[in-house]
């Protein structure tokens, strides 16, 4: 009889096995982002309309006609809404020449105070300011932008058509992932994925109602200030919140600017206040109660996440990576050997030195290098 060697790698080996995978998957993501993206967004959605369906099909309506209902219902929704915003765009956009008038006078101002401050003369820093304009027009206006409203496009022709065929096929995607591991370890499975199911629908349904409120409290403190196109900026700042962290800093800043280009630079100020105010009361009474599954991730990793999905996806994975993020820690939660790994990303700090480094720490207090930490406790 022939043993079984088992070859032992060194932990070296098993960290550049990581990181090449990692690199690998990155690499993969990237490229096939076009495709990858409606899938990953279309998925997400069926999670969230899958409890409609079920409903209707529990009322005998056939399979097919509850999806489709519930697919045209969804996308109807979201036709109104961005017709809404395509109105106020189309208005604004034609205020852009006044816009762009006072824009081009404050920074010929803003221009003159850097020259008599730094000692530069003006025609150096405009060379600077078009050389750059210049090169991003041209790598980025008419190439990556028009690549972006291809993908745009295929994406709307094609989100319809997934999501109908992943709330189909369903209890295929299902039954496939079952059969990918061992009978002993089915029960696991079938708990990730309802933990999954649960946290990605509390947290859209709480996204969506939080999306709301902030877009009306947006809406009414810019139209209360005075500040146009109150309802357009109001939504636009609202959508961008949903970007842990950083929406946040990019809303009250285009917020900052229209009002100092259509207003005066008080306004500014008023807007910083009544932005503050509203974070406020979005942090601690909105998200606690309307958002009150939201998932358990903690500040560091939200951001370094967001900013992983922006570098990979773009924007759509700035939306997407805190979802995912989500996911990936309840699989990690679920698994013996990755648990750790599941505590990292999660929010609980722990207050009391592990019982590992008492030892060390007592071995510190008798060469008196480390003070004795049980006198202050």
């Amino acid at each position: 009889m022939i043993a079984k060697t088992i070859t032992k790698h060194p932990f070296y080996a098993k960290i550049a096995f990581i990181f090449i995978g990692l690199a690998i998957l990155i690499q993969f993501l990237f490229i096939a982002q076009s495709i990858l993206i409606p899938i990953v967004y279309a998925t997400i959605l069926a999670i969230l309309l899958n409890p409609i369906v079920n409903f209707l099909i529990k009322h005998k309506t056939p399979k097919m006609l509850a999806i489709a209902l519930v697919v045209l219902l969804a996308f109807v929704i979201i036709g109104a809404i961005l017709f809404l915003l395509i109105a106020q765009g189309i208005n604004f956009s034609e205020s852009l020449p006044g816009i762009k008038v006072k824009l081009n006078e404050m920074s010929t101002q803003f221009l003159q105070w850097i020259s008599s401050k730094t000692h530069i003369h003006e025609s150096e820093i405009n060379k600077w300011i078009l050389t750059n304009q210049s090169k991003q027009l041209d790598n980025f206006a008419f190439g990556k932008n028009l690549s972006m409203l291809g993908h745009f496009a295929a994406s709307t022709f094609l989100m319809p058509v997934y999501l109908c065929m992943i709330l189909y096929y369903k209890p295929l995607f299902i039954e496939f992932i079952r059969r990918l591991f061992k009978t002993r370890f089915h029960a696991t499975v079938e708990q990730v994925l309802l933990s999954s199911k649960k946290i990605i629908q509390s947290y859209l349904i709480g996204l969506f109602f939080e999306l709301i409120i902030v877009s009306i409290l947006n809406a009414t403190g810019l139209f209360i200030l005075g500040i146009e196109y109150a309802i357009l900026l109001g939504v636009l700042g609202a959508v961008l919140n949903l970007i842990p962290y950083l929406g946040g800093i990019i809303g009250v800043a285009i917020f900052m600017v229209i009002a100092l280009v259509t207003k005066t630079p008080i306004h500014m100020l008023y807007v910083l206040l009544m932005y503050s105010v509203i974070q406020f009361v979005d942090n601690n009474f909105i998200i606690p109660r309307v958002v009150a599954a939201r998932v358990q991730l903690n500040a560091f990793v939200s951001i370094i996440v967001v900013i992983i999905g922006g570098a990979i996806w773009g924007i759509p994975g700035m939306f997407l990576s805190i979802p995912v993020t989500a996911i990936i820690k309840v699989i990690f939660d679920h698994i013996e050997s990755l648990k750790p790994w599941g505590y990292l990303l999660g929010e609980i700090v722990p207050t009391k030195q592990s019982n590992l480094l008492k030892p060390a720490l007592k071995l510190l207090e008798k060469i008196g290098i480390a003070n004795k930490t049980e006198e202050h406790e």
